[in-house]
């Protein structure tokens, strides 16, 4: 019979290894912060979906569709981080934004809410204003110096 398996070499003495590493970090696109963008996602769908969650859509109805938006937003935005890094990286200090939106918004939006939804949405706010400065700090040390 004959031998089919493969061995594991080094694959340096592959003939195409320099392209291959060259596709690859023109695909990363020089991105040090690809591990931030599913984060992100994540938290943009548990902003939309927190209100079924803890339910309390019944309670306020507002921060339901507060949350809900402003969920989609945060999800559009890991979206955009990952398909066009270099033009979306520069709105990052968003992400802070939504955050800090996301801290006062129970006493705004909603009608005396209680310490579940005010506890969520400072946790939600807490967690996209780190992940802001995360980005934030990755898109600056990476950028180009002139």
């Amino acid at each position: 019979m004959a031998n089919v398996s493969h061995t594991r070499g080094d694959i340096t003495t592959h003939p195409d290894a320099s392209e291959m590493r060259e596709r690859y970090a023109r695909m990363l696109g020089g991105r040090d912060v690809a591990l931030v963008d599913g984060p992100v996602f994540l938290l943009g769908l548990y902003c939309a979906v927190s209100p079924w969650i803890l339910h309390y859509t019944t309670s306020q109805p507002n921060l339901v569709t507060h949350n809900l938006i402003v969920g989609i937003a945060i999800g559009l935005l890991a979206l955009g981080f990952t398909q066009t890094p270099e033009r979306m990286y520069g709105l990052s200090w968003a992400m802070c934004a939504l955050g800090v939106w996301m801290i006062v918004s129970p006493w705004i939006v909603g009608e005396s809410p209680d310490a579940g939804v005010i506890w969520n949405n400072i946790v939600i706010g807490a967690v996209a204003v780190m992940l802001g400065l995360i980005c934030i700090g990755t898109a600056a040390r990476s950028a180009p110096r002139t």
